[in-house]
């Protein structure tokens, strides 16, 4: 069975997205957790070769970085990528954006999946990269025929994007109708639901984490669990 490094729930972006592809696929895993907090914690050197997670283990085989292990598992599980040729292209170059782009997304609306903050402001990089989200996911949606982005089933692209739609959640972002429903839709997926009550059951916090959380604007709610 392949063994699933993550790190916190509440936090990581990153774990979330092999995570519940796994998960949505029926992909049997082992799952261990190890928190970023402010405290000696444990390392993820020693386990994943660049000293980040998630990371995924398969025998002797050790692979890190989430898109690597999605292509990994796409030579196992045909699932993973959608059949048709045409779905397949758009959701690898979706995904291929999702991984390397919306900056200041990441930079200003940080994953902190317990929390509901009112925005201070939406500086124009971050509109312009909400508003090319939004023009993706109504592209694809259109184009396929939906529900999800690249067809009539989740695959590895909706997984890429389940943290954008946390941050839809989080930070109220505004989308058109059909956007939004698409942030729904992950939201209510029985593997995010999973991962979600997980987060809020989280008592580790990071003060870096938690500081990115204040400086993006007014917190309205925090429904993660005390220590």
């Amino acid at each position: 069975m392949y063994t699933l490094y993550v790190a916190n729930k509440n936090y990581s972006s990153w774990s979330l997205r092999p995570w519940v592809l796994m998960r949505a696929l029926g992909i049997a895993f082992d799952e261990q957790v190890r928190p970023f907090n402010d405290g000696p914690g444990l390392t993820f050197a020693g386990v994943s070769p660049s000293g980040r997670f998630p990371c995924l283990i398969d025998g002797d085989t050790v692979v890190w970085d989430s898109l690597a292990i999605t292509e990994y598992l796409a030579e196992s599980y045909k699932q993973v990528w959608p059949e048709d040729r045409a779905a397949r292209a758009f959701a690898r170059s979706a995904t291929a954006e999702m991984h390397s782009g919306f900056p200041h997304l990441r930079n200003i609306c940080g994953m902190n999946v317990g929390l509901r903050i009112e925005l201070a402001s939406i500086p124009p990089g971050l509109a312009q990269d909400i508003a090319r989200i939004d023009a993706l996911w109504c592209a694809g949606l259109s184009r396929f025929g939906g529900p999800f982005l690249a067809g009539d089933r989740f695959t590895a692209v909706d997984a890429f994007f389940t943290a954008v739609a946390f941050r839809v959640q989080t930070y109220n972002l505004q989308l058109s109708e059909p956007a939004a429903a698409y942030a729904r839709r992950l939201l209510d997926l029985p593997a995010m639901q999973d991962w979600y009550a997980a987060a809020l059951r989280e008592t580790w916090r990071r003060s870096a984490y938690e500081r990115e959380a204040l400086a993006a604007g007014r917190i309205v709610a925090d429904y993660r669990q005390t220590a």
